[in-house]
């Protein structure tokens, strides 16, 4: 399947502001980095990566003529794997605030990791860039078969380099490969994360229960460990972009479920790859489970892209009544519900009576583009 990013590093550089651009691990930072790279050929331009050991010790040392004569003969600086360097945030600043004209991007695949090190010393110098796997909207344009590309899309997911194959065996390595090598890297990284089994454990548990609300003594006891591990481990699949968490929307607390989340997975091939299953969907029992999170995450794309900030939640009444992705702009609501194959919701007229002036839609497979 052909696809076209829809975000451009050049749309949002901006002077004496570093660009960070955040994203899982193989989604394509670094292609889209080299790529703008190449298409500035006639400028000065330094490529390095983080796991660089002289690059690492020049930003350790933080001798600011030595990291001044490091720029200076480059107009455009990119740092792959940013978050490698311990001290990479106090060296940029020195950077950028005497080179305003230069640009420099660094690229992380941990949000947390990398805002650590930059954070402080880069405050109101940095814009960011989350980079996710590709939406229906990229691929729009280049002859998107709704009914066999969704298929697709639920059982493999959305890494580009699983959607520059059509060989589902090809498709398939490529993701155990992910699973195995790539994914839980940044997550074990951190001290007193060792256990490489129980972080599997607590993920496959989230990857059973997507769509539904997680109690974390549950996992807990499944997984063989206690409520707060449960929690840091969630915390941290989050902030390298594994899974995102969604809370329940309410205006009411007295009469709506107010404490338990939801978690949904960035890439659906990864949460399939996770559980060992990536079976058609004739021969599935998830398939239901799979399409909400396919519209939650486009969603939550759809937002990322358009730049508009809006709060993205799931609702749910004492009674039970649920309505699977809320998402409120403007002072506006505007739910979905999302059925495979039907047109109809048992819970619309419970969600709009409880808000009146809210609007409401039923996705299914046969009209999802109208609202991804």
């Amino acid at each position: 399947m052909n696809f076209q990013r829809i975000q451009k590093i050049e749309d949002v550089l901006y002077p004496g502001r570093v660009l960070i651009i955040y994203g899982p691990r193989r989604i394509g930072k670094t292609t889209m980095a080299k790529n703008f790279l190449n298409s500035n050929k006639d400028k000065k331009v330094r490529y390095d990566v983080g796991d660089d050991l002289v690059l690492r010790s020049m930003f350790k040392r933080q001798n600011r003529a030595e990291l001044l004569q490091y720029c200076l003969p480059y107009e455009i600086i990119v740092i792959d794997e940013a978050q490698m360097i311990e001290d990479i945030g106090i060296g940029v600043k020195m950077m950028i605030d005497e080179y305003k004209d230069k640009t420099i991007i660094l690229t992380g695949s941990s949000s947390f990791e990398i805002m650590q090190k930059v954070g402080e010393p880069l405050t109101g110098r940095h814009f960011t860039m989350t980079l996710l796997p590709i939406s229906t909207k990229e691929c729009e344009g280049n002859d998107f078969d709704k009914k066999n590309n969704l298929e697709n899309l639920l059982i493999y997911g959305s890494y580009p380099e699983i959607l520059s194959t059509d060989d589902t065996s090809i498709k398939e390595k490529l993701l155990g490969e992910l699973v195995s090598s790539y994914l839980f890297k940044d997550v074990l990284s951190f001290d007193k994360l060792k256990s490489s089994k129980l972080l599997l454990d607590i993920t496959r548990c989230v990857a059973f229960q997507i769509g539904n609300e997680v109690s974390y003594n549950e996992i807990a006891n499944t997984a063989n460990c206690d409520q707060k591990t449960v929690k840091k481990y969630l915390d941290l699949l989050e902030k390298t972009f594994i899974i995102k968490s969604v809370s329940p929307y309410s205006s009411n607390p007295r009469s709506e479920i107010t404490q338990k989340k939801k978690y949904y997975f960035y890439d659906l091939g990864v949460r399939n790859a996770l559980i060992q299953n990536l079976n058609k969907l004739e021969v599935r029992n998830d398939f239901g489970q799979l399409f909400e999170n396919f519209i939650f995450m486009e969603i939550f794309k759809k937002n990322v892209f358009s730049g508009k900030l809006f709060g993205i939640y799931f609702w749910r009444s004492k009674k039970g009544e649920e309505v699977d992705i809320v998402i409120e702009q403007d002072g506006k609501l505007q739910g979905y519900e999302c059925k495979w194959n039907d047109t109809r919701s048992k819970h619309k007229f419970t969600f709009l009576e409880n808000y009146k002036d809210a609007q409401f839609s039923v996705v299914n497979k046969d009209n999802f583009l109208d609202f991804v």
